[in-house]
């Protein structure tokens, strides 16, 4: 039977590495993850040119517009001349899809979001809607204040209304612009949903859908679940779950990129929503994502493997048994080190579970993975490597902790990074440390990993700790060494911290190494 889930919080780490500092650690992960993933991700917001997009125009209308200034343009576009209207409008478009730094707060200056937001209403010439949704899209596509300006004028419901278009062109439009105001942020999210964009949404995917069509879609859905503080009103985005999880079927990068997203997005969260996630039967078709050629994919959807084994036992089972293990073992050795610190953050969440889930995460072998990761790694990967290792000396059965003793040699590579600048990384392997030797005085074995740690630098990088400036990490190295390598009173008096100026000082002193002992 599965522990509880509070049972598990409470025990996910030991001495000073408790429940609270497990969640903020989730929470310094999520924000480095989130940075980094900016670059694999499709933007956030999108400003279309004219090579982004099949104009139904550029068959009709194949000579390009005349070249106008910005009141020409207004002049134009405020007129009752029809032609003339369409004249500006596209103009303004024309200067709005600017690659590189468009006019878009000059065109706010001369008010022509209202004029758009007009023509968008204009059901009798569809041609005036598509240029007035383009121009808007690009527009939105800028900072928060000049999407904030759309907003404002209230362009979501006349988008939203538009998603029931009959020219798919249009409908590609108001999804395209949705998304990039969605995507500014948690309040123009939450007025996007409020304006049942949703219902639009899922009356636009079908088994017709052109694919161009299908990956706005995702895109938009995926923006919609995206951002926090709050998240998302969830029984709207729970509409959306099983429609992504279909599309986990798919084979485009781009569709399966964004769904993938969209699933990260919901599953860093509480565990009542990651287990929305695994009730729509996503689980398996994300671990099976995880062995793609593709980086965009295989980010976001071992983001979301790892999200859903932060959960509860049974949720993190539910990985285990779509075969995510021997996934991760692949992936700890990937070219990219973020893919590879995932991986390692991911099997750390694994081996916080119970005895049952570190034994298989040890029966997989992945800690000959690990332990390649704690020597060749990069420092954040290594970082999280040290993390599995910790969490397993506080959970697991003594014959699992020996285990990675003497079957993985985690030892000498777990210790090395006693050496490291990050204090935080070092006070994990501290706690690591700590657990093993808990473990070997119950087994009648302190002696001999004495000598192991002693041989492999362990107790000269622990000495040296006793000088470290932070007062935590200086205290629990003077601990140890004070504990199970001190010479007796003579040893304890050398090594007591002595006050120096109002300061505690600690003087690190040779010790005699024990012999024999219990076999690790």
């Amino acid at each position: 039977m599965s522990k509880p889930d509070a049972t598990r919080q409470s025990s996910y780490k030991s001495n000073s590495i408790n429940t609270q500092e497990s969640r903020m650690r989730r929470h310094e992960v999520t924000v480095e993850l989130r940075k980094s993933k900016k670059e694999d991700q499709l933007f956030k917001r999108r400003n279309i040119t004219e090579e982004d997009i099949v104009s139904p125009l550029k068959e009709s209308n194949n000579q390009s517009p005349a070249n106008l200034t910005i009141d020409e343009i207004v002049t134009a576009m405020n007129s009752t001349d029809v032609e003339r209207q369409f004249l500006g409008m596209q103009s303004a478009r024309k200067m709005l899809s600017r690659e590189r730094n468009p006019p878009i707060d000059l065109m706010i200056g001369h008010g022509i979001v209202p004029i758009c937001i007009r023509f968008l209403q204009n059901a009798g010439n569809p041609l005036l809607q598509f240029e007035a949704a383009w121009a808007l899209t690009n527009i939105a596509s800028g900072t928060s204040e000049q999407t904030r300006c759309v907003i404002e004028q209230n362009a979501v419901p006349h988008f939203v209304e538009l998603l029931k278009s009959k020219s798919i062109n249009l409908a590609e439009q108001a999804v395209w612009a949705l998304g990039n105001i969605a995507g500014d942020g948690a309040v123009a999210r939450d007025i996007v949903i409020q304006h049942n964009v949703v219902d639009g949404i899922l009356g636009l995917i079908g088994n017709e859908t052109p694919l161009s069509f299908l990956r706005n879609i995702v895109w938009l859905m995926s923006n919609l679940c995206r951002n926090k503080n709050p998240s998302p009103p969830f029984d709207e985005i729970k509409r959306l779950l099983p429609v992504l999880s279909q599309l986990l079927l798919g084979a485009d990068v781009q569709v399966l990129a964004d769904a993938c997203w969209a699933l990260s997005y919901v599953t860093d969260d509480e565990n009542q929503k990651i287990q929305a996630v695994v009730d729509t039967g996503a689980v398996t078709r994300l671990v099976s994502l995880l062995g793609s050629d593709e980086p965009s994919i295989i980010v976001p959807a071992l983001r979301s493997v790892g999200n859903i084994v932060t959960g509860t036992d049974l949720q993190t089972d539910a990985v285990i048994a779509a075969g995510g293990l021997p996934r991760l073992g692949v992936l700890l050795q990937h070219q990219k080190n973020n893919i590879v610190k995932e991986a390692a953050w991911t099997v750390s969440n694994i081996t916080a579970g119970n005895q049952k889930q570190i034994q298989a995460v040890i029966d997989a072998g992945i800690f000959t993975q690990i332990r390649q990761v704690l020597e060749k790694g990069d420092f954040k990967s290594q970082k999280e490597a040290a993390w599995a290792v910790t969490n397993t000396t506080t959970s697991g059965t003594p014959e699992q902790i020996i285990d990675l003793i003497e079957k993985y040699q985690i030892l000498k590579p777990f210790c090395d990074l006693l050496d490291a600048k990050d204090p935080r990384t070092i006070k994990v392997v501290l706690s690591g440390i700590t657990n093993l030797f808990v473990l070997a005085e119950k087994l009648g074995g302190t002696e001999n990993l004495c000598l192991m740690v002693e041989e492999m630098g362990g107790l000269d990088k622990l000495e040296k700790l006793q000088e470290h400036e932070n007062e935590e990490i200086y205290k629990k190295a003077f601990a140890l060494v004070d504990t199970y390598f001190s010479n007796g009173d003579e040893a304890e008096a050398e090594l007591a911290p002595q006050e120096v100026n109002g300061a505690l000082e600690f003087n690190a002193g040779q010790s005699k190494t024990p012999e024999g002992g219990y076999s690790f």
